[in-house]
């Protein structure tokens, strides 16, 4: 049977996010498969795993907010800006004190420039950077515009730094240990990254492909999936009448109620018994709503 829904799977180190969703392929059976977010081999914790029709609200999680825990060690550079790369730096971390780390992780906070490390999936030329870097040559990377909401730190004790982060999507805590180091004058490297919330999905509630596997075998998947609207919970609801939803499913233009307050955006549309329809968009010109992403299906009662 089709499985429409989202998995808040605890991603475990060594694997990509690929193979975790090729893995998650497999032991559901549904061929429609993918992440909302890509976390590196080495880090664990939150990724999303949209399975069937929630395939489609991908875009919507990969671009949420998202908060981690982050150890980073002062003192050492390494060429990917994780513990996996070859050091090709050292300074010395001994002078610095508390006040120091607070100040220089303060001055992150807020919107920045980002220049992604050259070991990432980004793309130079149709090729990904991480392939440039790893036949040596050094490409050019644009900065891209991210915002860091929150860095809190957690624990200090040279040359051990522990911070709480909360960013834009498109953030590279790598990217940030490299610059933090490079801000206090000894370098740095991430050590160890746990992603703990992708959008509405917390650490608290994610499960393990273990859980997972076993609740397929077992045939109790149904408990850990999650609807697929949720990943849009951050938009407004409207309800549709009947009408509307037959007019929705065929792609076609539905005029806004007039108790709905207009707003230019997107909409999660919802029947009069509560099933989730589609994405729709107020065009504010033809003070309509058209549809974006439907879900509904068309066989709908008449």
């Amino acid at each position: 049977m089709p499985i429409d829904g989202i998995l808040n799977l605890d991603k475990p180190r060594g694997m990509t996010s690929f193979e975790v969703v090729a893995a998650l392929r497999r032991l559901s059976g549904e061929r429609k498969a993918g992440h909302g977010g890509t976390l590196d081999p080495e880090a664990t914790g939150v990724l999303p795993i949209c399975l069937g029709k929630a395939t489609r609200l991908v875009e919507f999680l990969a671009g949420a907010n998202k908060a981690y825990r982050a150890e980073i060690e002062l003192g050492i550079v390494t060429d990917t800006y994780d513990a996996t790369g070859k050091i090709v730096g050292r300074g010395d971390a001994s002078a610095l004190s508390r006040a120091d780390v607070e100040a220089a992780a303060a001055s992150f906070r807020g919107s920045i420039e980002q220049i992604p490390p050259m070991y990432s999936a980004i793309k130079y030329q149709g090729v990904p950077l991480y392939r440039w870097a790893r036949a040596g040559v050094e490409v050019p990377r644009k900065a891209r515009e991210v915002e860091f909401y929150r860095i809190d730190i957690l624990e200090w004790r040279t040359p051990l730094l522990i911070l709480e982060v909360e960013c834009s999507k498109g953030t590279y805590i790598r990217s940030l240990a490299h610059d933090l180091g490079g801000k206090l004058g000894c370098g740095a490297h991430l050590r160890n990254l746990v992603r703990l919330r992708s959008g509405p999905f917390y650490i608290g509630d994610a499960v393990t492909i273990t859980q997972i596997e076993i609740a397929f075998r077992n045939g109790h998947w149904l408990g850990l999936i999650h609807p697929i609207d949720v990943a849009v919970l951050h938009l407004p609801p409207i309800t549709v009448t009947d009408d509307d939803e037959r007019a929705i499913v065929n792609g076609c233009l539905v005029p806004r109620a007039q108790e709905e307050r207009p707003s230019v955006g997107l909409s999660r549309a919802y029947s009069t018994d509560g099933r989730f329809i589609a994405i729709l968009y107020y065009d504010e010109e033809h003070d309509c709503w058209r549809p974006r992403k439907v879900f509904a299906d068309r066989h709908i009662k008449s």
